[in-house]
């Protein structure tokens, strides 16, 4: 029989929706630069192209604070299509008025601490080696499983709320704390309790984690979609005070921004 202590400590995750989003600032004096007949007409073909993807799950909001105007945010299969919105989107017109301040790729992500540690206690007691072909196939079995009972949350819509609440986050790594070297038992244990803060917003807040590790310079991405603004500071400050976040989190810049219907974002650039 195998050694719980010898599994590997990497808990399982399954993948769905490759994700996109992209900040950027209106170059408002050159746009205000142009004549009218020229921004109506940029401003229509660019307006079209929105109500298109959105049918495709792209959304647009109106961003808050300095970073920027706007944010889009882009649900697609894959990498490939994430290539071809952004292709369509720099081929706009409109494009040359917008200047990127930032961007965040990462693929939408559900973590399997709980079937991870039934998964590899039941092969342990099968005496089964790590990395083996015999496990390698029912540890995919396993995720197969996960993924047609996920199916839903693995490829969403972009939810209808009216506000959106995105930052990037990483599990600390350094030399007095660092989240990967505790065993995969205790990690468990963590971010049970840190799901179950979440779990209580449940009814006012949507949330959606993308990973990011090797698509970005953060680990995680973080979308919180609802109506009412606040829920995005009471859900996150009552998280700090978890074990997990208040020892091992580690957060980047919050972008927050209102939705915008095509209606919204003619409003947003008639100037």
């Amino acid at each position: 029989m195998q050694n719980l202590e010898n599994m590997p400590p990497v808990p399982l995750t399954i993948e769905g929706a490759a994700v996109l989003h992209q900040m950027m600032r209106v170059r408002w004096a050159a746009w205000r630069a142009l004549p009218v007949e020229d921004r109506a007409a940029i401003l229509n073909e660019a307006a079209s192209t929105l109500a298109t993807i959105e049918k495709q799950s792209s959304a647009a909001f109106g961003l808050l604070g300095h970073k920027g105007d706007l944010m889009l945010v882009h649900f697609r299969p894959g990498f490939d299509q994430l290539g071809e919105i952004q292709t369509c989107l720099a081929h706009l017109r409109l494009w040359d008025f917008l200047e990127q301040t930032s961007s965040y790729l990462s693929v939408i992500e559900l973590g399997l601490y709980e079937s991870t540690g039934k998964a590899y206690s039941d092969l342990a007691e099968k005496g089964i080696a790590p990395h083996s072909p015999d496990w390698n196939a029912q540890i995919e079995q396993t995720l197969e499983r996960q993924r047609q009972a996920m199916h839903p949350r693995l490829f969403p819509e972009v939810p209808p709320a009216k506000y959106l609440c995105f930052y990037p986050m990483d599990r600390r790594r350094g030399e007095d704390k660092n989240w990967y070297q505790l065993p995969l038992s205790e990690r468990q244990r963590q971010m049970a309790e840190h799901g179950a803060v979440g779990r209580r917003y449940g009814g006012t807040v949507k949330q959606i984690i993308t990973g990011s590790i090797g698509f970005d310079d953060w680990e995680w991405g973080v979308d919180l979609f609802a109506d009412d603004p606040l829920v995005f500071k009471k859900l996150i400050y009552e998280m700090r005070f978890d074990h997990v976040s208040a020892v091992y989190a580690l957060f980047g810049s919050f972008f927050v921004g209102r939705r915008l219907d095509v209606e919204g974002f003619r409003k947003l650039l008639t100037v």
